[in-house]
């Protein structure tokens, strides 16, 4: 495989990736309501915010990892015990969250006309 053809395959990679990041940080806002239950949504934001942190940097947003790793390391204690989120964990969520929106906004941004 030639440089091209990876640089190709990467960028096919980052757009489908780009074009999900968006609605998989709306769903775990709308989740936000269901997080203190009995730790099935946990699970599921957790397995959702795993996969930006560990497909965001491979494609080159790294601001957008960087981020959703603080969104994860509020999750995991949450995650592990299998249980939902305490009352200061969940606001801990809260800017958390808010900050990997803003990543995510300025990585689209700068990936915009790359699409």
């Amino acid at each position: 495989m030639t440089v091209d053809q990876f640089a190709a395959r990467i960028a096919t990679v980052r757009r489908r990736f780009l074009s999900t990041l968006e609605g998989k940080i709306a769903d775990t806002y709308a989740a936000l309501p269901n997080l203190s239950g009995d730790g099935s949504a946990v699970g599921e934001t957790y397995r959702r915010i795993h996969g930006i942190v560990g497909v965001g940097p491979t494609v080159g947003l790294a601001a957008t990892g960087r981020a959703a790793r603080e969104v994860e390391n509020v999750l995991l204690p949450a995650y592990r015990a299998e249980r939902g989120l305490h009352a200061e964990e969940l606001d801990t969520l809260r800017g958390a969250l808010h900050a990997l929106r803003e990543a995510a906004k300025q990585d689209l941004d700068t990936f915009a006309s790359v699409r």
